[in-house]
């Protein structure tokens, strides 16, 4: 699915086309409330669950923080990854394999009970927050603080799943990315519950000194926060002379990666992209990835809350 998102969802306020389609996003959240409401949630009695979610639709981070969770846990107690099938994310599900036990049938609740059938005391749950089938032990809802909420509005006006307001259901946020305006937003959260754990992450290049800094590179990615990665390589003093975003999960054709490594040539650059793109392409030996991983900057109050679900 080569979905990309409106540039409007991204302006600072909504335009006259977030005003005009507003009626449908009142029509799609009342939709959602009347399935919220009719469903009843399932506790889970034999696993504790905790669910990375997100609001704003797009790249917030939610598989870094459930990789970063589970390295965190799993010398702990035995945790395990969900998430929901989706053909368009093997990119992802590919990751979360490469570092744990995953479940991924498109039915959430189904993974849950294979997870308890094996053993398992932690269910880590990339996505699902909007899912009403599941009462959920912790919520974690994540930000990129360079997208924060957009324009503020719900779908199809603006970027966000659900109104910001309801984060007060959801008690603990995780914001990444850039630092710039964090203050601003922390405040505004707050402002909706002061009771809400805020927690703060960056990511961090691990195969970083792979790369030869007097080299120039391209750049590319087809993930929700591309500008997040390219300031983590400039941060890390990598010469990026040209970036080049894709939608996210963004499925490459032969001929655009052939159009990249031509570009790249006729720039004299050496060709980075994610690991996460990297596990959708065959293997090519002109383009390298870098490794990251999330780092929590308030990791034992993290740790601490966390703990708290099964100890």
């Amino acid at each position: 699915m080569k979905f990309k998102k409106p540039k409007f969802w991204d302006y600072k306020k909504p335009n006259i086309i977030s005003y005009l389609l507003l009626p449908i996003s009142i029509l799609v959240q009342i939709a959602k409330f009347i399935k919220n409401v009719t469903i009843k949630k399932k506790k889970f009695q034999s696993i504790k669950t905790i669910c990375i979610g997100n609001i704003y639709l797009g790249g917030t981070g939610k598989t870094s923080l459930s990789l970063k969770i589970n390295k965190i846990l799993k010398n702990k107690i035995k945790s395990c990854f969900i998430k929901k099938y989706y053909s368009n994310q093997i990119d992802e599900q590919k990751i979360l394999e490469k570092n744990g036990k995953l479940f991924k049938y498109k039915n959430r609740s189904e993974s849950i009970k294979q997870a308890i059938n094996e053993g398992f005391k932690i269910a880590i749950l990339d996505d699902g927050l909007q899912d009403p089938s599941i009462n959920y032990d912790y919520n974690i809802v994540c930000f990129n603080i360079n997208n924060w909420i957009g324009n503020g509005q719900t779908i199809p006006s603006g970027p966000l799943r659900e109104n910001i307001k309801n984060l007060k259901k959801y008690k603990n946020v995780f914001l990444n990315g850039n630092k710039e305006n964090i203050e601003n937003i922390k405040k505004y959260i707050h402002e909706i519950d002061p009771n809400i754990n805020i927690y703060q992450g960056e990511y961090i290049p691990l195969n970083i000194d792979e790369f030869d800094k007097k080299n120039k590179y391209l750049v590319f990615s087809g993930i929700g926060n591309h500008k997040t990665f390219v300031s983590m390589l400039k941060i890390n003093d990598i010469n990026v002379v040209k970036d080049i975003e894709f939608p996210d999960h963004y499925k490459y054709s032969a001929r655009e990666i052939d159009n990249i490594i031509s570009i790249s040539k006729k720039l004299d650059c050496k060709i980075i992209t994610t690991e996460k793109d990297y596990m959708r392409l065959n293997n090519n030996n002109e383009i390298n990835y870098i490794k990251s991983e999330l780092k929590i900057i308030n990791e034992e109050t993290f740790l601490n809350n966390i703990s708290k679900i099964y100890d």
